[in-house]
């Protein structure tokens, strides 16, 4: 199984959504979940994003672990080409290295590495980092997936579900 995975954040609260999916050109995913917390995060540190997003990323990621194949982020794996580490990489080891990681971001950090890949009419490309499989194979992937625009469908869908009120049981139409 792959999935897409963002987390928002605000002074008191973080969202985090995770949407799983089977096959790398699918244009929708099988299940979507949305998990929010109520904390103070971790202060912003460039370089050190892993602090506010990590927890946050490991909680939602935790029960499909066993059937995760690949976990896309948005954000990097390794933030330069001596590989000190990202929020990717991180994520990798705190999974004790179960899943591939491949870093989607949307703007290059000061010294990175990654590959470039353009997708649709776009002329700003994403840089595709990875562990558990090499860059440009990750490049590929990212290449695959569904979307006629510049972020892939379902990592867009993460990113928006992730920027959504959590709604109470009662107003989704479930039973408490």
């Amino acid at each position: 199984m792959l999935a897409c995975i963002d987390t928002w954040y605000s002074a008191e609260v973080s969202r985090t959504a995770l949407v799983l999916f089977a096959n790398w050109p699918d244009a929708t995913a099988t299940r979507e979940i949305v998990e929010e917390a109520s904390h103070q995060p971790s202060e912003y540190i460039p370089g050190e994003f892993f602090r506010r997003e990590l927890p946050c990323i490991l909680s939602a990621a935790h029960p499909f672990l066993d059937t995760l194949d690949t976990l896309v982020i948005d954000g990097y794996v390794w933030l330069d080409s001596s590989g000190r580490k990202g929020l990717g990489a991180m994520l990798h080891e705190a999974v004790d290295k179960s899943i591939n990681v491949i870093g989607v971001a949307k703007t290059r950090f000061s010294g990175s590495a990654g590959v470039e890949v353009l997708r649709g009419a776009s002329r700003k490309p994403l840089i595709v980092t990875a562990v558990g499989m090499d860059d440009s194979h990750a490049a590929q992937l990212v290449q695959s997936m569904h979307g006629e625009h510049r972020i892939p469908t379902l990592l867009k869908r993460a990113d928006f579900l992730s920027r959504q009120p959590v709604k109470a049981p009662a107003e989704n139409g479930d039973k408490p």
